[in-house]
């Protein structure tokens, strides 16, 4: 009986995805209907509370670094990273972002700015707005919430000795029963969400994946290739989750950092690199100085619905990924400090996606303004294939596609395989998986991708993913008071002797 409880959410989040897998192979144009309808709503009705949680969770994050509390370390005095800086920094980059920077680093921008090129005087104020919104979407907000999540599941179990489950935070706050219930539902909504949303991600990268290979060899980027990309893909990242975190999760997230970071390095160079330094200035000078205007709008007086087809997707997005990143962030970051946590987790990944962004995104728009090449009417005819027709005006275009391939083939290995462990973790009652359960995962992860592409139910489980954003902003909110409290208590666990503080007495 007590193993068939600790099983219990093995069986049902199993039983529910297959459900609903089954649904929208059935049914799918009314599950897409329904889903993006549900999705619709939610934003146009709740979207001011998903913008009151993220800049509630980032001022939160903020707070906590400038406080003596920061100098608290993960797992006690004692504690030391287990991962230097740059596997650190690696996996970071490869959980949180991965395949989103390859696939809208170049289309996001171009899109803003053909939506808001009719309603200002020059192109020239088209292009700042459209970089200022991708930077939003893409800059300390989403980071936040990852660093948030991270932050409360790793404190509660190196320093505390719970379980990794979202139940340990609910303690502070209520009952231990009915932080049970709750926190039991929280894991389930973890799983279902963490499933259902890297399988679209992976969706989005395996039609990438698909285009490059397809510009390189001359197949066509048509479903079976999709799928053969998703088996090799998956046989890999089974591999590397089965090797664990040390082995082949670090070594494949380090490896596609330095393989990322070369490409940008060259686009930046082979592009135009003085018109990019300008402008990531100007970027980084309108982002600070705009920040809190940006961050708070809500088209209260233009009745338009633009913020909620881009900023509340994009928010809805990240709170609903967060349960998979923050779990695996906590799972990296044992033995560092709150301070070099948070600075880790807000500023390094967003300062390299600004970099990214404007290295990518505003050679694109280099290309619209200057060259007279049309380039957001090119983009926008195949979004997927964005990235490779910039770099079809740059020189060694062959080579720098092959290599924009590797890197999102490997995105989508250490998105799978960083997803698979930390479900698996969550239907192992936060304990150490079996290889079984890791197993069964990437399986799943894989066969529900290539699912959902062929029954082209991708779009609406996208939706329904989204829509999960608003309960689990919920959750974080209840983080923030249960993290207080917590981190003002000297706690001393039986299994861990781990003494939480090294504040002065006087505390």
């Amino acid at each position: 009986m007590q193993s068939l409880k600790r099983m219990s959410l093995f069986i049902i989040s199993s039983t529910i995805i297959a459900l609903l897998l089954a649904f929208v192979g059935l049914h799918g144009e009314t599950a897409a209907d329904l889903f993006s309808r549900l999705q619709g709503t939610l934003a146009s009705s709740t979207g001011w509370l998903l913008i009151f949680i993220m800049n509630a969770v980032l001022l939160f994050a903020l707070y906590l670094l400038f406080t003596p509390l920061a100098r608290i370390r993960l797992g006690g005095p004692d504690a030391r990273p287990e991962f230097s800086r740059l596997d650190w920094f690696g996996m970071l980059f490869a959980a949180g972002m991965g395949i989103g920077l390859l696939f809208y680093s170049v289309s996001e921008p171009l899109q803003h700015f053909a939506s808001f090129r009719p309603y200002l005087d020059t192109d020239a104020e088209a292009a700042q707005i459209a970089m200022e919104m991708t930077f939003l979407h893409w800059g300390l907000h989403p980071w936040g919430v990852y660093a948030l999540v991270g932050l409360t599941l790793a404190f509660f179990h190196y320093n505390a000795g719970h379980r990794l489950s979202f139940e340990a935070p609910l303690r502070e706050l209520m009952s231990p029963a009915r932080a049970r219930r709750l926190g039991w539902f929280a894991n389930l909504a973890a799983v279902i969400g963490t499933i259902f949303g890297i399988t679209t991600s992976l969706g989005l990268g395996a039609s990438q994946a698909s285009a490059g290979i397809a510009e390189l060899s001359g197949l066509d980027a048509d479903l079976r290739l999709n799928l053969i990309v998703i088996g090799g893909v998956c046989a890999l990242a089974l591999i590397s989750v089965l090797s664990g975190l040390g082995n082949g999760v670090r070594l494949l997230s380090k490896l596609n950092l330095l393989i990322a970071a070369g490409l940008m390095l060259f686009v930046l160079f082979a592009g135009e690199p003085l018109f990019i330094f300008k402008a990531l200035g100007e970027h980084l000078g309108t982002y600070i100085n705009d920040l809190s205007k940006l961050s708070t709008w809500n088209e209260t007086y233009t009745g338009t619905n633009w913020q909620s087809q881009w900023t509340i997707f994009y928010w809805s997005w990240w709170i609903s990924w967060s349960p998979f990143v923050g779990m695996f962030i906590a799972q990296v970051s044992k033995g560092r400090t709150i301070r070099e946590y948070l600075l880790g987790v807000l500023l390094v990944p967003t300062s390299f996606n600004f970099l990214w962004m404007t290295v990518f995104g505003s050679n694109a728009l280099f290309l619209e303004l200057f060259a007279d090449a049309g380039f957001a009417e090119i983009v926008a005819t195949a979004p997927d294939a964005s990235l490779y027709r910039l770099l079809d005006y740059l020189p060694l275009s062959t080579l720098t596609m092959g290599v924009a391939v590797l890197v999102v083939l490997v995105f989508f290995v250490t998105s799978a395989d960083s997803g698979a462990l930390v479900v698996a973790t969550l239907t192992s009652n936060g304990e150490e998986p079996s290889w079984r359960q890791r197993f069964f995962w990437v399986a799943c992860v894989g066969l529900v991708t290539a699912f959902l592409l062929r029954a082209g139910g991708l779009g609406a489980l996208q939706s329904a993913a989204v829509a999960s954003g608003l309960p689990f902003g919920l959750l974080l909110l209840a983080f923030i008071p249960a993290l207080s409290i917590a981190l003002r208590q000297p706690y001393t666990h039986p299994e861990t002797r781990h003494q939480t503080t090294d504040l002065p007495e006087s505390r």
